[in-house]
Order: C-alpha cells, then structure tokens, then sequence
C-alpha cells in the first residue's frame, strides 16, 4: 500500500512539472517582443584604447669602451644623481694605451726638436748662399712633417685618455635605477653599439602612456582632452590623465592602421609603475539629462508582419477620416504624412537589415560598430514602440552620442518611461489592424508613447 502512494506521489510530481514547463514554454510564445524603458540621465562617449605605462624621461645608460665589469656601486630601484659614480670597467689596457700615446708623444716632439735645428741651421747657410733654395725647401718640408706629428700624437693621447675615463660609468641624469643588466664580472662589447648597463627614469611622480588608436578613431582625440584609465594592480580605481601628443607618425599591423597618442599621468601616490598595462578611455563627449536608450532598440529589424500591421493602421485611419479632413491620433504623435514618412524610413531599415534575425542585436549590446545597425550622431534613425492604445507604431528620432551600451535620442512625441522594442523574439504573429500587445504583454509592462 505505501509503495503505491509512492508511485502516485512521483506521477503526481511529474505531471506537475510538465504542466508548469508547458505554461512557461506558452507564455514564451506569447510574448513576441522584448521591451525596454526609455530612461533620462547623463552619458558619455569615450574611445577605448590599450597602452603601457613609462616614465617621461628615461636614459639607457651604456659603456664606449669594451672590457670586464670590475665594479658596480648601484642596484634597482636604486635613486642617484647625475654625475654619481655608478659603475666601471677593468681601465688595464685603457691605461696602457695611454702610456703608448705619450711615449709616441715624447718621440715624435724629439723629432720635431730635431728638424727645428736642422732647419734653423739651413737656414743660415741658404741666407749665406751656402745652399740651393732646393735643400731649403726640404730642411722646411721636414720641419712641417714632424709638427704635424706631432699634433697626431697629441690627438692619440687625448683619445686614449678619454677611453680611459670612459671606463668609469656616471648617472646622466637624476632618478631611479629601474634596469640593471650586467654584473660584476661580465665582459661588455662596444664595438658596434653601446650595450645599455643601466636604465634610469628621471621622474616617476609624472608619468606617460604610449596608446595605440586606431585610425577610424584618431579624429576624435585632441591635445588637452581628458582621458580616463585603469590598471589591473588596481581594477576598482580609476586615474586620470591628459592628451599630450598625437603623434604624425602611423604604425600597420595586421593591415590596421594605429597611432600613438601620448597621456601624460600624474602619480604623486607612487602607486603605478613602469611597464603596467592601462586600459584607456578617452572621453569624446558628454550628454546631461539626456533620454536614452538601448543600442539594441536602434538595430531592431522589423518583420513583414510589424510593417503590413502599421500599413493597416495607417490605411484604416484614412478611411475613418471622412470628409471632416485627417485628423490626429489619440496621443497627437504625428500626421498621416509624417506617420507614411516613417512606415518608408521602416521599410528601408528592413530591407538593410540591423542585425541578426529578425530585430536581433547585431552582436549584443556590446560596442557599437559601423555596418552593424548602429547610427552616427546626428544620423535619424527608427525607434518602435507600443502606443498607449497597444498599436504598434515607429518614431523617427536624431541619434546623439553612444558609449557603446546607450544612446542618445532626441525627437518629438519620444518622453521618459516610453516603451520601445528591443528585440523581436518571434516572428509569426499576426498582421492586419489586430494587435497581439493588449492580451500578451510581458510581466512589468507598462505602455508609453504619444
């Protein structure tokens, strides 16, 4: 006996279960559109961007002369001033090249003192008509032979002598050891290109981000304007920074086309450092106490049956017109004129198609692209929407700016709390002067309009 309550208790909850997923699976049919709330509020529009932290100045330190690093007096993170002595390479055969230039020095200035007398002698004996004006000229040729050697030993000497201090390295500027890439011991080249020892930024308090933009962005950023920008060391804290430069020259890769803006950041707190990652955001605009709306309700691509239903409200309103002339509707939205002018403009946006299926959203409610549905300021584009009757209607509107998630919309008949289509998430109701709204409106809906 108590197994067959069991099993009536299981059949019981099965049938319950499938009774309330049949009702919900309906009432899914039955809401054909997905709505959203025309809201009033602040907006800003921004262009995103990827860049790298660094210091404004920052000076690779390097070395002239080859040899083994015999000492070094710094580490990382290390502050120092300029002209402190920071490192130095073994001087051995930088101090014996300095004893072979002198000692070059000393023979060549005892040739020079020999072809002085030689020539002062001459001299007197060509004055004497002793010699030919020949011999002269060669007591004066040797004499100018050895003062010109004399002037190349002394440039040898200085030579040597300066790669012999160049064996010692010094801080070029004030600030912070942020690189050190030898060690004591390690053997240096310069043959070719000075090998960087050291890097040290000047100034870590004023800091820059290298920020590549794309080119369909550039326009939109200027000298001075204001750019915010965050870190993932601190992913709930925003900084802020300023447009220094943007920079003529354009980088390709992967055939895009990229610029490097440079943000000049202020960090007295210490809290960023060299090398981070910052997600930019440069600020292009802002709307105050502006109506907004979805970007998903400005791709919305009506169906066949949306158009035939608003033909056929705007049919049956001119033949209820009579001879007494057109008159307004209810809400005094717009004439049958302005009202056609709309039915076309809808007509046109079904025909280019705002994105995927019918009314889809073109890619979410992700960041707006151009070819996506998504509207230019300034563009006019078609808002639908359930009037305060349930009828379906659309609304020629101005688009304003966007961030990407909203935007700005202005035009007449369009208020605060009005209920626009977002979505069309079936696509067979019916068409005629009948309208599936008054019966089959979600939970929560409440109708606006005109």
């Amino acid at each position: 006996m108590q197994r067959k309550q069991i099993i009536a208790a299981g059949v019981a909850v099965l049938v319950l279960i499938a009774a309330g997923w049949m009702l919900t699976r309906k009432s899914n049919e039955e809401a054909p559109y997905r709505f959203a709330t025309v809201e009033r509020g602040d907006l800003e529009a921004s262009v995103s961007a990827t860049g790298k932290l660094g210091a404004v100045t920052a000076v690779q330190v390097g070395t002239q002369v080859s040899g083994q690093v015999s000492a070094i007096y710094v580490d990382f993170n290390d502050r120092v001033r300029k002209g402190q002595l920071i490192a130095r390479i073994d001087p051995t055969l930088q101090q014996q090249a300095v004893r072979d230039a002198l000692a070059g020095l000393e023979r060549v200035q005892a040739e020079r003192a020999q072809a002085l007398r030689e020539y002062n002698r001459n001299k007197q004996l060509f004055d004497r008509k002793v010699l030919t004006e020949a011999e002269f000229n060669n007591a004066q040729y040797a004499l100018a032979i050895a003062n010109a050697s004399v002037k190349s030993a002394q440039v040898t000497l200085d030579r040597a002598r300066q790669n012999l201090a160049y064996t010692s390295i010094y801080a070029p500027i004030d600030g912070i050891v942020v690189e050190r890439n030898v060690d004591v011991g390690q053997t240096v080249a310069a043959s070719l290109s000075a090998p960087q020892l050291f890097l040290i930024a000047n100034d870590l308090s004023r800091m820059q981000i290298l920020a590549s933009v794309d080119e369909s962005d550039i326009g939109l950023i200027k000298d001075g304007q204001e750019v915010r920008f965050s870190v993932q060391a601190y992913p709930d804290e925003n900084f802020k920074g300023t447009v220094r430069q943007v920079r003529l020259q354009s980088v390709t890769q992967e055939n895009v086309v990229n610029y490097t803006v440079v943000v000049e950041v202020d960090n007295s707190s210490g809290k960023l450092l060299p090398g981070m990652t910052a997600t930019v955001d440069f600020l292009t605009g802002a709307a105050k106490n502006a109506l907004l709306v979805p970007n998903a309700a400005l791709r919305v691509r009506p169906t066949p049956a949306m158009l035939e239903q608003v033909r056929g409200q705007m049919q049956a309103r001119r033949g209820g017109a009579g001879d007494s002339g057109r008159r307004r509707d209810s809400g005094g939205a717009a004439t049958d004129s302005a009202r056609r002018a709309q039915f076309i403009a809808a007509r046109r946006q079904a025909g280019a198609g705002g994105g995927g299926g019918h009314g889809g959203f073109g890619g979410g409610d992700g960041p707006p692209r151009q070819g996506a549905g998504t509207p230019r300021p300034n563009d006019t584009v078609t808002l639908w929407y359930v009037g305060k009757d349930g009828k379906l209607g659309v609304a020629r509107v101005r688009a304003g700016l966007s961030d990407g998630q909203k935007t700005e919309v202005r035009g007449p008949g369009i208020t605060e709390g009005m209920q626009v289509i977002v979505a069309v998430t079936r696509s067979d109701e019916p068409g005629g002067s009948g309208s599936p709204f008054q019966a089959q409106r979600p939970a929560g809906f409440r109708p606006g309009g005109f």
